[in-house]
């Protein structure tokens, strides 16, 4: 499969948004669970310029993204089950 550059810079930059957020201290599960919401909702929504550009969210990039969710919270040690984490997954 081929990925456009920029729409794995999307997928990275919607990521480091719960980076972002775990990089404050913040360790409040319910908090942290609505920014990974939003996040993947945001993903989500990539999936139409995904199909533009003769690619799509498939088995790799969907097991890459959830591993990369999972090292992210065992990293910050946050207690979020990673299918629990993208649970607003559409892909």
């Amino acid at each position: 499969m081929n990925y456009s550059d920029f729409l794995v810079d999307r997928v990275k930059s919607e990521l480091q948004k719960v980076i972002d957020l775990l990089e404050t201290g913040e360790t409040d599960t319910e908090v942290i669970q609505e920014k990974l919401d939003e996040v993947v909702c945001a993903i989500n929504d990539l999936q139409e310029k995904f199909d533009k550009n003769d690619s799509e969210i498939e088995t790799v990039a969907r097991d890459c993204i959830g591993e990369t969710v999972g090292y992210v919270l065992e990293w910050f040690s946050i207690p979020i089950d990673v299918e629990e984490a993208i649970r607003k997954r559409d892909w």
